[in-house]
């Protein structure tokens, strides 16, 4: 992570929101009513320019490349409250970037995406993305922005590089009680460096505000209604904003489907055993291929028991990975976790359990850096320190070790390879500064437009079952189900073109399709 930050700041109004503000209507006094600041706010002019490159707080790189037919992407920055209890004291800017619709007579309005995390920028993720989502262009202009609190939306700063090098290569399974100490002591240390750092900001980056900045985005972009597409946490974020804001629901699509009925608990025991599902399949195709598979096993439990001997391996012994950085128990773990989001990675899975194996610990090691938002050269996007930030202001949870401690054999049970590690991540918030929201968020969004949920029956960060919950949490008539029969994290860039054409059929057309269609 760089340790000069982005965006940390409240951000005085822009020349063209301080306009229209002179503009705006007053009470009698002459002074502006919250209302009044609610509408100049809704009606600023967004200044579209040229994208830059991604900044590192978004995770790096070179700027984005034009689309099919030269379309080329713009970036703006948009004006919201940072407290909207308080809507005439001071504004934040939220990063933002588009791609124009190409049919501009059938165009319907812009599409909002939001891929997740929480803590992932929108606006390097788009246009990475963006070939998947081509057919929707025909249509809407695609938007996707840095939701408060995530790369150069009043990004989250915490610790410097160095710092989270060690932060994210500790040991995540504590064995005795000094190691216990350590843990604690560590998680205290990033949470006064959230607070120095970021600290007037941080109660203020929780979803609910975020579905606010939604509900004013919309509305600058020129739509009456919201069009949205949110993948994973998004979804969350999209039921929020549905409960919210029933009545300016337009077309919505929720992809791999948050439980909104879960506890922070009870998503950290979902997701233990969606990788334990995950990495079961992929067990199963290893040992089908049979001498071709590099992992030792004849079967999934034997390579699973010998996955387990590696893990336990590293916590004694970490090996070289990359200069002078060693693969500890942690980042191994974490590296399997990052290649059971897609059948794309489960290659590198295999490759980099056999070099583990053999002393080289590399490769898996560059899988947790991508995890951890950590670049080739050293630097960390803000990811990571966006995602507590929302998620601590978010749920109330805070575990105490003792707590912990005794819900490890439920996390075991359900999964021997995750549920240590996911188990103490029960603690990821016992030290932040700032108290949570809810202890489960309302989605309920009677009279809302119907939403599209498509679940994965082997999502392992979203596991399927949530998809029904997130339909009866919505209510009667909103939530449509639909059912993808396969693996990874997701569906609509899955390749099946049978949720993908269900998808682009409502978004395009507005035909919603029947509920219980399951695709192959």
């Amino acid at each position: 992570m760089p340790t000069t930050s982005v965006a940390l700041r409240a951000v005085a109004l822009s020349a063209s929101a301080a306009v229209l503000l002179a503009a705006g209507c007053s009470d009698s006094s002459g002074k502006k009513t919250d209302q009044d600041r609610k509408r100049d706010l809704a009606s600023q002019e967004l200044d579209w320019q040229k994208c830059p490159a991604p900044s590192e707080a978004e995770g790096g790189g070179t700027e984005p490349s034009p689309l099919p037919g030269g379309t080329t992407w713009e970036c703006s920055f948009m004006e919201v409250p940072l407290d909207y209890a308080e809507p005439g004291g001071k504004t934040i800017e939220l990063a933002l970037i588009r791609a124009k619709a190409l049919d501009k007579n059938k165009r319907i309005g812009s599409l909002i995406f939001n891929f997740g995390g929480p803590g992932g920028s929108g606006v390097s993720t788009l246009p990475a993305v963006a070939e998947d989502f081509e057919p929707l262009r025909a249509r809407y202009d695609l938007v996707s922005f840095d939701p408060r609190g995530v790369g150069r939306s009043i990004g989250v700063e915490c610790e410097d590089d160095r710092q989270l090098d060690a932060f994210f290569s500790q040991d995540w399974t504590p064995d005795d009680t000094a190691e216990e100490k350590t843990l604690v002591e560590n998680l205290k240390s990033f949470a006064d460096a959230c607070e120095k750092n970021s600290g007037p900001e941080l109660p203020y980056v929780g979803t609910t505000n975020a579905a606010r900045d939604m509900d004013l985005m919309h509305q600058v972009l020129g739509d009456k209604k919201l069009y949205y597409f949110g993948i994973s946490y998004g979804t969350e974020l999209g039921g929020v904003y549905a409960h919210l804001y029933p009545k300016n629901v337009g077309r919505a699509v929720f992809d791999a489907v948050v439980d909104p009925t879960d506890t922070s608990e009870q998503s950290a025991l979902g997701q233990a055993k969606g990788f334990q599902l995950a990495l079961t399949n992929w067990a199963k195709n290893c040992v089908a291929r049979g001498d071709q598979c590099l992992v030792p096993g004849s079967t999934p439990q034997e390579i699973q028991d010998w996955i387990i001997a590696l893990l336990k391996r590293l916590d004694q012994h970490p090996i070289p990975g990359s200069g002078d950085r060693k693969l500890t128990q942690t980042e191994a773990t974490n590296g399997i976790a990052q290649t059971l989001y897609s059948t794309e990675y489960w290659e590198l899975l295999e490759q980099g359990l056999d070099e583990a194996d053999g002393g080289n610990g590399a490769l898996l090691l560059a899988l947790s850096d991508a995890l951890n938002g950590r670049s080739e050269n050293g630097d960390y996007s803000n990811i990571q320190a966006a995602n507590a930030a929302i998620n601590c202001v978010d749920y109330k949870d805070r575990y105490t070790v003792e707590q912990t401690r005794a819900k490890l054999p439920q996390f075991r049970e359900v999964s021997p390879v995750f549920g240590d590690t996911m188990g103490w991540g029960l603690m990821g918030c016992s030290q932040w500064p700032v108290p949570g929201t809810w202890r489960t968020p309302n989605v309920s969004a009677p009279g809302s437009a119907p939403i599209l949920l498509v679940g994965n029956t082997g999502d392992p960060a979203t596991p399927y079952e949530g998809t029904k919950a997130m339909a009866d949490a919505l209510g009667k008539g909103v939530g449509i189900e639909i059912t993808y029969k396969g693996e990874g994290h997701g569906a609509y860039n899955s390749g099946s073109k049978c949720v993908q054409k269900a998808v682009n059929a409502y978004l395009l057309d507005g035909r919603v399709p029947a509920a219980g269609t399951v695709c192959q």
